[in-house]
Order: structure tokens, then C-alpha cells, then sequence
């Protein structure tokens, strides 16, 4: 589809002429010869590029330009003047205008110029769509959770979207702390604006301030030219400081100084720098703890547990393992073309008494592998990593086990506890002897010479050929 131009000039001559160069690059001219011309036409259809006259009959071209805007909010606009009316073409860009371009022009320096804006657009567009696929895929009913600690978050979360208040989330490592953080953003009236992110462990303490306050050239050895910081980047969004129980005492000053005044000094510069960003921070550390241990600032602690939010681990929200693993099994099936039915039912019997040490951040890697190196089909116990298959070391197992006065028979006990186990695998599996192998961690045939050894037929009954 041709991109559209509407050209708003009132010399008859260039206006014609503007629309033959135009045309002859497969554009869609439109033209006016004054502003009302213009504003009918921003009315009537949609464009891609305004190029209007600064001074026309009726209107100012930055009146045009202001009132385009409104209209179409993702117009771009260039502004063609005289040599005597620079400062007005000025005021023009301050009005919405991407440049301007000074009478006489060549028209292929007009072109660069159009080029330009409309690459500008097309970056705005693209990025508006981003944002968009981001907010739809971090919202908050988009969080995988039906556990009743998850719904009470959820309830929250969407209270506090709604403000612009602090909030301190806290968690183990795994918990989705990052995910939370960009659901709040997403959802709140700052997500057209940026979300900036620090993992404050990850950054060298050296590095730390400049990345979050920046600097000005020659402020250290190294710092060639003046580097905006992450907290002006974010102006307007929200600033996201991952592990900031890792933050050293000094940087929380000028944290602290931010939260209360929204101002800061960037580094090497005496110029106050002001910002309106909300500030998330999160961090797997007890922080409590470490204001008594005076690792982390009082004042600073409280600034930030305005509103805490504690994500639990998941092995106290295993009703949510199910659930994650179909929304995990969906997504790298599609992004890896592979063709993972599920999870039989042992395996996920395993999956559910394992304590998950990682969380949410250990179960998605998991998926990921079997899904990788299966390809297809069902995983099964046999599939699963060692330390999966079964939580209960043996001493755990045995530790209530008590010798009798007399003794036993260790061989014995060992046959009638091997006879117990291939009973309890033969009923879990309904009989099925290939799954009740691959269950005990044996081969078929291991399985029915014991069967027969210890006359496991069970009257006949219930052992299946499979």
C-alpha cells in the first residue's frame, strides 16, 4: 500500500511541483492551498506525512501542525519556511513538526527528509504495537496461578496498579519476581510509557551508580562522553531494581533521595536531574535481617515496603505445578516444532512430591529439556531426572525402622521389602508390567523373573501383558 502525503502550500508553482515529485515515487498526493484545506483533509482520511508552509493564507502551519496532531496522532510533519522565519519553524518542531526545511530547497534534500520522518513513524508504530503485545502478555490474568496464596495476589496486584505507590516484592529466587513486576507496570496508567530493568546484583557496585544516575564526560577514566542513566530513561515509567538487598549503602542514599524528591545528581555533575518514575524493587533477601545487621538502610526500607508483596515458593503452591507445566509444554512445543502429549501420570506424581528448590524458574528449564530431548510423545518416569524420581533418600525412608532383641534376617527383610515395592508399582500401574518396570527402574524381563521368584501372581489376576 503507497504511503500518503498531504501538502499544504499556497504557491501554485511548487505545490504542483511537489506533487509530480511526489507521485512519481508511487506516493498518494493530496493537496491544499491553505489550513482549512488541510484540516478537511486530516478529517476526511488518514495520512502517513504532513508537509505544510509555515505561512499560509489562513492558519500558521504550527497551528496545521498542532491541530494535524489532534486529529491524527500519528501524523509526522515537516515544515517548509523561509529563510526569515527560522525561529518560527523552531517553535514548529516544539509543536509536534519532525524538521523543517528552508525555501529554496532541493527536492531531493526533501526527500531525505520525508524518508527520515516517515522511518520515524514507522518506529513509533512498531513500538506501539510492541508495547501493546507486552501489556496483553503481562497482564495480570495472564499470570499462570489458581492457588488460593496466587488469587490472593492477583486480588492485589490489580489494587495496586491502580496507584503509583512503591512496591517491594519478595521471594526466593524462581518466584517470578520480574514477571510481577511487569504485570504491575503493564497494567497501570504508566504502560505506554518505559519499564527499565537493573539487577542490581549483576552490576559492579563501581558501575552500579553510573548505569542508574549516569554521568558526564570526564566524570571518570573512561567516561568519553556523557551517558544518560537508567532512571531518565525510565522518566514517565516505572524503574524495575532487581536485588536491591544487593545495593551497597552508599548508592542507597541517592536511591533514597529519588523516592523522596524525584531528583539526582548524575555522576561528575552538580546539575540536579528531576524524573517522575514509580519505583519496584524486589529482592530474595530478609531485609528486616539486614537493617539489624546494618546492611541496608532503615529509612530507606520503609520508603520501599509501602506496599510488599511476598510471592510464595512453589512448593507450597503444587495445585499450580499442573498448570504450569501445560502452559510451559504449549509454549516450547510451538517456539521448538515439537510434539510433547504431557506428562504420564507417575512422572507427574513425581513432579508433585518434589520440593522444587529453583520454583517456577527450575520447572520451566525441566520442561524445556524433556521437551528437547524427547521430541515427541509422553514423558514418562524413566525420562525424568534421577534426583526426581524419587524425594525420599533411604535414610529418610528407613530412619523409624527398629531392630528386634533377636535380630533379623537381612536377606529376608530385603526379599519381603523388594516383594512389597513390586506389588505397590503392580497396583500403581494397573497391572501393566512395562510401566511397573519402568516405574522400579528395571527391565521387563528382571521384573517377571521376580514376579515368578516370589509367586507375584496374585491368584492370576491382575497383571496385564503390556
Amino acid at each position: 500500500m503507497p504511503q500518503s502525503v498531504l501538502i499544504v502550500e499556497d504557491e501554485p508553482v511548487l505545490q504542483k511541483a511537489l506533487v509530480r515529485f511526489f507521485e512519481k515515487r508511487s506516493y498518494e498526493v493530496t493537496a491544499g492551498s491553505n489550513g482549512q484545506d488541510g484540516l478537511a483533509f486530516l478529517e476526511k482520511k488518514p495520512f502517513d506525512l504532513l508537509l505544510a508552509d509555515l505561512m499560509l493564507p489562513d492558519i500558521s502551519g504550527i497551528d496545521l501542525i498542532r491541530r494535524g496532531r489532534e486529529i491524527q496522532p500519528s501524523l509526522v510533519s515537516l515544515v517548509m519556511t523561509g529563510y526569515g522565519t527560522i525561529a518560527s519553524a523552531v517553535e514548529a518542531i516544539k509543536a509536534g513538526a519532525f524538521h523543517y526545511i528552508t525555501k529554496p530547497f532541493e527536492l531531493e534534500d526533501l526527500y531525505s527528509l520525508v524518508t527520515k520522518a516517515l522511518e520515524l513513524r514507522y518506529l513509533r508504530q512498531e513500538n506501539k504495537a510492541l508495547r501493546q503485545e507486552l501489556k496483553k502478555k503481562f497482564l495480570p490474568e495472564n499470570i499462570i496461578g489458581k492457588s488460593k496464596k496466587m488469587q490472593e495476589i492477583f486480588t492485589l496486584l490489580r489494587r495496586v496498579s491502580e496507584s503509583d505507590s512503591t512496591v517491594l516484592i519478595l521471594g526466593e529466587s524462581g518466584t517470578g519476581k520480574e514477571l510481577l513486576a511487569k504485570a504491575i507496570h503493564y497494567s497501570s496508567r504508566r504502560s505506554d510509557r518505559p519499564l527499565v530493568t537493573i539487577n542490581c546484583a549483576a552490576i559492579p557496585e563501581t558501575l552500579l551508580e553510573s548505569e542508574l544516575f549516569g554521568h558526564v564526560k570526564g566524570a571518570f577514566t573512561g567516561a568519553i562522553q556523557t551517558h544518560q542513566g537508567r532512571f531518565e530513561e525510565a522518566n514517565g515509567g516505572t524503574v524495575f531494581l532487581d536485588e536491591i538487598g544487593d545495593m551497597s549503602p552508599r548508592l542507597q542514599v541517592k536511591v533514597l533521595r529519588v523516592l523522596q524528591d524525584h531528583r539526582f545528581e548524575p555522576v561528575g555533575s552538580n546539575k540536579t536531574r528531576e524524573v517522575d518514575v514509580r519505583i519496584i524493587t524486589a529482592t530474595n533477601r530478609d531485609l528486616v535481617q539486614a537493617v539489624k545487621e546494618g546492611t541496608f538502610r532503615e529509612d530507606l526500607f520503609y520508603r520501599l515496603n509501602v506496599i510488599p508483596i511476598t510471592l510464595p515458593p512453589l512448593r507450597e503452591r503444587k495445585s499450580d505445578i499442573p498448570l504450569l507445566i501445560h502452559h510451559f509444554l504449549n509454549k516450547i512445543n510451538g517456539e521448538n516444532k515439537k510434539n510433547i502429549a504431557g506428562f504420564e501420570s507417575e512422572a507427574m506424581d513425581c513432579l508433585m512430591e518434589y520440593a522444587w528448590p529453583g520454583n517456577v524458574r527450575e520447572l520451566e528449564n525441566l520442561v524445556e529439556r524433556l521437551t528437547i530431548l524427547k521430541g515427541e510423545g509422553w514423558i514418562r518416569v524413566v525420562d525424568l531426572l534421577p534426583h526426581l524420581r524419587s524425594e525420599k533418600r533411604p535414610e529418610e525412608m528407613f530412619h523409624s525402622l527398629c531392630l528386634p532383641e533377636g535380630g533379623v534376617s537381612i536377606r529376608a527383610l530385603m526379599d519381603d521389602f523388594e516383594t512389597l515395592l513390586i506389588r505397590k508399582a503392580l497396583d500403581k500401574c494397573g497391572g501393566n508390567k512395562n510401566k511397573a518396570a519402568a516405574l522400579l527402574q528395571m527391565n521387563r524381563t528382571t521384573l517377571v523373573e521376580k514376579i515368578k521368584r516370589y509367586e507375584l501372581i496374585l491368584s492370576g489376576e491382575g497383571l496385564k501383558e503390556g
